[in-house]
């Protein structure tokens, strides 16, 4: 199902340089306790789910009660770059989804587990192969600090103009499917979301056939949504969401899982 969200105005913290630098030494230096159990988060796709925003101080902050798998399997503060797959890896929709998530649910622990990676097409994800089993492997290890929540999933860009829109649902209903009996979690909640409406390609179908292809697609699938793309804005490339717009993606990200399980978040949902 498509879920409308509105703009979400957040007020703009009051931080000098020096409190930023206190708050950032302070977060990143956290170590999470060793029977802290997690709500985990599977980030799997291309570069607009591992992030290309400009990073900001803001982003160098981890929220609270949230934290991130990094290169090397271990919890840390979350904060951005997530992903580690190109050394431009930056703002991404994932910090400010599960900042969202863990203040809409205050009593929870979020763990993020990032795996997306840039310039892959969904070929590339299949099972079997090196991106599909390092995910695999990434999260069945983190799963043993908790429980695997839902999957984000944003990938496209890569895709339009080489296949068409139902071969490529037919490839993502088989990747959910092999997702979810591969880490054993049938029913497990997978979130969709749609291409920057700003992006083009002479060769494409157009990206509107394609967003709403997504949208067709996450409305008859079991447990399955579409985030909308709507008002949100790109770098100079016009291909990746600039930082405000990638952390107002993941707040959209938030918004659609906290409504699939049936969480109210009245500063999110209309």
């Amino acid at each position: 199902m498509k879920i409308p969200i509105a703009p979400v105005l957040i007020a703009a913290l009051a931080l000098t340089p020096l409190t930023l630098a206190f708050a950032q030494d302070r977060k990143t230096n956290a170590t999470l306790p060793a029977n802290t159990s997690l709500d985990l988060f599977l980030l799997v796709g291309q570069s607009n789910m591992a992030g290309r925003g400009k990073l900001e101080e803001q982003d160098k902050i981890a929220p609270p009660r949230v934290w991130t798998f990094n290169r090397n399997q271990k919890w840390v503060p979350a904060t951005d770059p997530l992903h580690f797959d190109k050394d431009i890896a930056a703002v991404g929709p994932g910090r400010t989804f599960g900042r969202t998530v863990s203040e809409a649910l205050p009593k929870i622990q979020v763990g993020l587990i990032p795996c997306a990676v840039g310039g892959t097409s969904i070929a590339r994800w299949k099972k079997g192969g090196e991106l599909y089993n390092n995910a695999i492997a990434r999260a069945r290890k983190a799963m043993k600090q908790g429980t695997l929540k839902a999957i984000l999933w944003h990938q496209g860009e890569s895709d339009l103009g080489k296949s068409d829109i139902p071969r490529y649902q037919e490839s993502l209903r088989h990747l959910i499917a092999d997702f979810r009996a591969d880490l054993n979690a049938p029913g497990i909640p997978f979130i969709i979301g749609e291409i920057g409406c700003f992006y083009q390609r002479k060769d494409s179908e157009g990206i509107d056939a394609f967003n709403e292809g997504l949208r067709a697609f996450a409305s008859k699938e079991r447990n399955c949504a579409c985030v909308g793309s709507e008002g949100l804005t790109p770098l100079r490339d016009n291909l990746h969401f600039n930082a405000k717009s990638a952390r107002e993606l993941g707040r959209r990200y938030a918004a659609a899982y906290l409504k699939l399980i049936g969480a109210s978040a009245p500063a999110l949902l209309p």
